[in-house]
């Protein structure tokens, strides 16, 4: 594997990554049952707030947007809303089976099933529901992700924007969270505009 030039720029990156790494503020939105695993992993016994993980209330000082559990279409344009609030980098967590296939309600008609088309999710924590053990050591592989700079799902949603969007709207007919993406795609120097996406398996 041919390693990248240590350039000046890239160095400033990996610095950045380290720091980021150790103070990840965490937006919960608790749309079903994962909500109740939530409070255990913050307290005493496994106290994730040892890794730098911190709740946060609003979208524009989170660094993590976590959805627990099953998404309901009149949730997703919130939860659209909420990421799009937030500041770059950003990270999206899917907690339980909910948010990878619809779970239990894969065949409910108001269930949003693969999350992962309408924002970019970074990780999946997998279970009915995750215990905190499982969702502290999730939040570790995101941990570690983003030292290796590797978690980029917030470039992706720049990059390839209309994809998501027309799946978007799909679900939620025309709709408008007044944030202007591509302004910021180009303020992140990320070109803004594949007509088709091919999400790679």
């Amino acid at each position: 594997m041919i390693k990248k030039p240590l350039t000046q720029q890239r160095a400033w990156q990996i610095v950045l990554n380290r720091l980021r790494k150790k103070s990840l503020w965490i937006l919960h939105y608790c749309t079903g049952c994962g909500a109740i695993e939530l409070p255990p992993t913050k307290t005493s016994r496994w106290d994730m707030e040892r890794f730098g993980l911190i709740p946060m209330a609003t979208p524009r000082q989170a660094d993590i947007l976590l959805v627990t559990g099953y998404l309901a279409k009149k949730s997703l344009k919130r939860v659209i809303l909420s990421y799009e609030q937030m500041q770059s980098p950003k990270w999206v967590v899917g907690l339980g089976s909910c948010t990878i296939d619809g779970g239990m309600y894969w065949d409910s008609y108001s269930t949003i099933k693969k999350l992962d088309e309408y924002i970019p999710v970074d990780l999946y924590i997998a279970g009915c529901m995750p215990q905190p053990e499982a969702i502290i050591a999730g939040f570790g592989e995101l941990i570690d992700r983003i030292e290796k700079g590797v978690a980029c799902g917030w470039k992706d949603y720049y990059r390839n924007w209309r994809w998501y969007k027309i799946n978007q709207q799909k679900v939620l007919g025309e709709f408008d969270t007044k944030v202007d993406i591509a302004r910021e795609a180009e303020f992140y120097r990320l070109k803004n505009g594949s007509k088709e996406y091919q999400r790679k398996n």
